[in-house]
């Protein structure tokens, strides 16, 4: 057991060209800008970037830990559902470049098709994002006949077959067409998508020509005008299940997913398509769920996770018998005997028993989901 109730975390970053100089390092106390982008930092037990912490004068991974003991630190409740894992994965997420554009399978296309060896787990990829500063994403298709109408102004006639698909709402049709284009055109295609979008002059055409300046030769920077546009203001968030397409284009927030690799791009990306997987896991009509917290927890279908935020003032109390990840985003907060300062992080074991929060702070946390 732990000598205190809270566990003091040491997380990863991860450096991806899409990510921030600033954010993650301005939260966490770090000299700016940083030599490479940072683009997320993991706070969990994931196997490819675990936290670790200091248990009786010893420093391992949290991944370690969990695995030892999980009846301890997960509880259980939480391992009879998960086994001996921690079932989320809680992330900040600075993004200054759009991510790809990508799509996760179902829990139970995960299962099937990491069993023929497409996936390299057997689980879902749900998530939610909670914006600390504005942030946007493109995520769900639009309705099929005003995707078709957003095209058609663009005024390309090599963009006829996919605008006729989509006003027949055959939108998994025109997505094919789309990734399938023939690489000798693709350049051709874009300059002219960039001509038509530049005189169209809207947001949403702005973000189409933005798209085409990193992605020169890839027709997916049109996704601006085939899915829904999110603009999230601090404390918004939204869940991406299964099947919901969806790119994330700019901003700063706090993220949590199950502990999952499955990806599945569809463009944006020097990565491969798996073109049949991909259309065979999007689903037009899935669309993305605005998640209000209910005394102060984001819930979410996902039966992984949860995520919670508050100011805790004179005092709140988290309930024992789950294990939690702290995050302080802003100011100090004292958890359980130990305090959080902005960016630092804990772990709570489900053994640790109810903690108690203070201070004029923001914390953030991540729990297992309801049952």
């Amino acid at each position: 057991m732990t000598e205190l109730p809270v566990d003091p975390l040491w997380n990863t970053v991860k450096n991806y060209d899409w990510g921030s100089r600033t954010a993650i390092a301005t939260l966490t106390g770090r000299p700016v800008p940083t030599s490479l982008p940072e683009a997320e930092m993991w706070l969990g037990a994931h196997p490819s970037g675990s936290s670790s912490l200091v248990r009786q004068g010893t420093r391992r991974s949290l991944a370690e830990t969990v695995a030892a003991d999980p009846l301890t630190e997960l509880g259980r409740s939480t391992a009879e559902r998960f086994g001996s894992r921690l079932p989320y994965l809680l992330k900040l997420i600075a993004v200054d470049l759009p991510l790809s554009l990508q799509v996760h399978p179902s829990q139970e296309q995960a299962e099937e098709g990491f069993a023929r060896g497409a996936y390299v787990d057997p689980f879902s990829k749900p998530e939610l994002i909670c914006a600390l500063t504005p942030f946007t994403a493109l995520a769900g298709f639009r309705a099929a006949r005003q995707a078709a109408d957003l095209l058609e102004e663009l005024g390309v006639p090599e963009l006829q077959p996919v605008i006729a698909l989509l006003a027949e709402e055959e939108t998994t049709a025109a997505l094919r067409v789309l990734v399938e284009w023939p690489a000798g055109s693709r350049r051709d295609l874009v300059a002219s998508i960039v001509r038509g979008a530049t005189a169209a002059g809207r947001p949403d055409h702005a973000l189409v020509v933005r798209l085409a300046g990193l992605h020169p030769e890839d027709p997916a920077c049109l996704a601006p005008l085939l899915l829904e546009r999110y603009e999230l203001e601090p404390g918004e968030a939204i869940f991406l299940g299964a099947g919901v397409l969806h790119c994330y284009l700019s901003g700063f927030g706090v993220e949590i997913m199950s502990g999952s690799d499955n990806v599945l791009r569809a463009g944006l990306t020097s990565k491969p398509i798996e073109v049949e997987e991909l259309l065979r896991v999007t689903v037009p009509s899935a669309l993305p769920l605005r998640i209000e917290p209910v005394k102060n927890v984001y819930r979410t279908p996902a039966p992984e996770f949860s995520l919670g935020s508050v100011s805790p003032g004179s005092g709140f109390l988290l309930e024992g018998g789950v294990p939690r990840i702290l995050l302080c985003t802003r100011g100090e907060v004292e958890a359980g005997g130990q305090t959080l300062r902005q960016g630092e992080s804990a772990f709570v074991s489900a053994a640790a028993g109810p903690i108690d929060l203070r201070g004029s702070g923001t914390l953030f946390w991540a729990e297992p989901g309801q049952q």
